[in-house]
């Protein structure tokens, strides 16, 4: 099993920043990709980016130049650099990881980001 702890959430005006946190725990070396996903009230849960066991990202359009990912493998933690935030940046954003060994994916419990404008 893996166990995923969000961190990092808050309020921000927009043009701020943040960094978000999301460490792992578990069986940790079977990850394969581990990323961010984010739910807006009254949406769906939408990719905001994630990244592979090899370093290759993959992003949203609504947040490509603005967000970066990153992951360091030797803290089991993976980060979310949100830069430029804007009021519909706003929302819950969840830790995900895949495991394709076991054809599962764990989530965290979330972490909420409000941008005010």
């Amino acid at each position: 099993q893996v166990q995923l702890v969000e961190s990092g959430g808050g309020l921000v005006q927009a043009g701020g920043s943040l960094r978000l946190s999301c460490v792992a725990s578990g069986s940790t070396s079977i990850i394969n990709t581990i990323g961010w996903y984010r739910q807006a009230p009254g949406k769906q849960r939408d990719l905001v980016a994630v990244i592979n066991g090899g370093g290759s990202t993959n992003y949203a359009n609504s947040v490509k130049g603005r967000f970066t990912i990153s992951r360091d493998n030797a803290k089991n933690t993976v980060y979310l650099q949100m830069n430029t935030l804007k009021p519909e940046d706003t929302a819950v954003y969840y830790c995900n990881a895949d495991i394709p060994v076991l054809g599962m994916d764990y989530w965290g419990k979330g972490t909420l980001v409000t941008v005010s404008s």
